[in-house]
């Protein structure tokens, strides 16, 4: 893709929740490029939202559960390959965050496109790797895992 004069580029900013209970992880299954892939509740900032605010809603929509995020996991830059699809060569931002699973709601519609939520071991879903949105899904998880936890102020919102 070429950037005429007068624009600039900028990646789609994405959160995903890391939620562990039982020592299973919070993961839904959608539907993507006419595929059903694995991913953690995931999606993009909007307008006048604070990441945190972002990653909360997200995960609700996306699953049906209330979480409270309790540390930032890490930010990653992630660009789609190349092929014939709504991803095609698409950069993306994704902040992360650990969050604490607080309360499912009852009969909860799930956002358009995700097929269901489910719980998976870190093992369950490390072996379902092909099937991943992306490689950031099983990244974040090896780096929460692996002790990535930071204070939630690193993404502090301003006024």
């Amino acid at each position: 893709m070429t950037y005429r004069e007068g624009r600039f580029w900028q990646p789609d900013v994405t959160v995903a929740t890391i939620v562990v209970r039982d020592g299973r992880l919070l993961c839904v299954e959608e539907r993507a490029n006419n595929q059903l892939v694995i991913n953690q509740p995931a999606g993009h900032l909007e307008p006048d939202e604070s990441l945190l605010q972002a990653a909360v809603r997200e995960t609700r929509e996306e699953t049906g559960w209330i979480v409270r995020p309790t540390h930032f996991i890490g930010a990653y830059q992630w660009k789609a390959p190349t092929r014939a699809n709504e991803y095609d060569g698409r950069h993306y931002l994704r902040f992360a965050f650990a969050a604490d699973a607080l309360e499912e709601i009852p009969e909860h519609r799930l956002d358009e496109g995700i097929v269901r939520a489910l719980w998976l071991t870190p093992e369950e879903l490390q072996a379902m790797a092909p099937r991943h949105r992306s490689p950031l899904v099983w990244r974040t998880v090896a780096d929460y895992l692996g002790g990535n936890r930071h204070p939630l102020a690193l993404v502090g919102q301003l006024a």
